[in-house]
């Protein structure tokens, strides 16, 4: 096995702060210019180019890609509890926020196409508001719910000394069999929500580019590789389906084949490449309001739209709300985001961890992450 490559600070796999971006944009402009009114939420939507942005949700696929590898990277070295806690750090201060501000802002100016409750809100504080019998504050959410699912999977693998390198070839080999034979012959809805058997495939190719990060395209991880994306298009596929039938258009198989490999081809090269195309300010502030602005774009969005109306082209609107949430999610990257996730391992690492220090995370990995 050759060395792990050596990053520092400098040099950090800033790209993958650019790709969430990206693929955060592309979710925002699939929902803002496509989903709103296919699903009546809005009248707002972008008529000229839904034949592009019905597409963008593909962005949640590079999403999990990234996920894949930036987790397998930042859970080595790490105890149980330490990665426990990095991660509920990462996502659960932010999310609460965001999903409050959502939902008061729902509440108070959605009806009659978008309604919030108390109740709705408490129930999403578990991440799982389904439960409880509740819905999802914004639809975003459901792919936050899946990342809780393989950090929890990670976490039991950590636990258990089985989430290492050399024993990635039977996690992957065995999530994709498990995921495979339960989507072509079951479609359990239990077995979706507990072993992610819809996306498995997209998480297991970031897996497979840490291995081959830290050992190179040796034969067995392109093998893996080749095996993963197989899975992760025929997920895909089915997926673009279910699309089919609840939006009531067209989607082309061979266009949503090829975006998926340009996803896997680029992820690949933007971790080969680890450099950032752009200056260090502005990489660490795209990777920072990348999440923030996935949390806090779908419905807030639609109420802009509902109250602003025809005032302006579909494209004004849309061009302006976007830049009003991205601005809104920087101030909270910029002002909350650090403090919140200090505070929040300091706090749960003198309950869990008996006051054992928590390391800062390894130097190449975004501070997203």
């Amino acid at each position: 096995m050759r060395q792990v490559p050596h990053v520092t600070s400098a040099e950090r796999i800033g790209v993958l702060d650019e790709l969430r971006f990206l693929a955060a944009l592309a979710v925002a402009l699939f929902h803002f210019g496509f989903r709103g009114k296919t699903l009546g939420f809005t009248e707002m939507n972008l008529p000229d180019w839904i034949s592009v942005l019905k597409y963008g949700y593909l962005g949640v696929q590079m999403f999990f890609v990234i996920s894949g590898f930036v987790i397998a990277y930042s859970a080595e070295g790490r105890t149980p509890g330490q990665f426990a806690i990095a991660r509920f750090a990462r996502i659960y201060p932010m999310f609460v926020l965001c999903m409050t501000l959502t939902s008061l802002i729902v509440a108070i100016y959605g009806a009659p196409q978008i309604n919030a409750t108390v109740a709705q809100w408490a129930a999403n504080l578990l991440l799982q508001p389904g439960l409880l019998g509740q819905e999802i504050m914004d639809g975003s959410y459901w792919s936050i719910s899946y990342e809780v699912v393989f950090y929890g999977w990670v976490f039991v693998l950590i636990k258990l000394g089985g989430f290492k390198p050399r024993l990635y070839p039977a996690i992957v080999v065995g999530w994709l069999v498990v995921s495979t034979v339960d989507r072509a012959f079951f479609a359990n809805p239990l077995m979706r929500h507990l072993a992610l058997t819809d996306e498995s495939g997209f998480f297991c190719i970031g897996l497979v580019f840490y291995a081959a990060f830290r050992e190179g395209y040796t034969l067995r991880n392109f093998v893996l590789l080749v095996l993963s994306v197989a899975v992760a298009l025929y997920q895909s596929l089915e997926m673009t389906q279910w699309n089919r039938e609840n939006y009531g258009v067209d989607y082309s198989d061979l266009v949503v084949v090829c975006s998926c490999l340009a996803i896997v081809a680029i992820v690949a090269l933007a971790i080969k490449r680890q450099r950032s195309l752009l200056p260090g300010g502005m990489m660490l502030a795209l990777g920072g309001i990348s999440y923030p602005f996935y949390l806090l774009h779908q419905h807030i969005g639609y109420v802009i739209f509902n109250k602003v109306g025809a005032t302006a082209s579909p494209e004004a609107v849309v061009t302006m709300t976007v830049l009003l949430l991205i601005g809104i999610s920087y101030l909270l990257w910029r002002f909350f985001d650090e403090p919140s996730r200090r505070l929040t391992r300091s706090v749960l690492t003198r309950l869990f961890e008996n006051g054992f220090y928590l390391p800062r995370p390894k130097k190449g990995i975004s501070e997203a992450e």
